[in-house]
């Protein structure tokens, strides 16, 4: 399982409370009472937008299709005694 950070947009409302939503993920829309509860709220519709992408056989927004690329090369630490 791969994470990425995406950026949110975080914006408040008139009526009070806040509302964040993402370039980088279309339809990410999350309104909540407090900034700290409205990332919250992001955070778990993010997670259902993609598993959404995911179970439909639907391509990534371009920024999630980077953190599903395969790693490439890698270097370990081996001791030789």
């Amino acid at each position: 399982m791969k994470e990425v950070l995406l950026s949110i947009q975080i914006e408040a409302l008139p009526e009070g409370g806040f509302l964040a939503t993402s370039k980088e993920l279309p339809g990410l829309v999350a309104q909540g009472r407090t900034v700290a509860e409205t990332l919250e709220i992001a955070q778990d519709v993010a997670a259902g937008l993609v598993e959404s992408y995911i179970e439909h056989g639907d391509e990534l927004p371009p920024r999630l299709r980077e953190a599903t690329a395969p790693l490439g090369e890698a270097h370990i630490p081996v001791t030789i005694s």
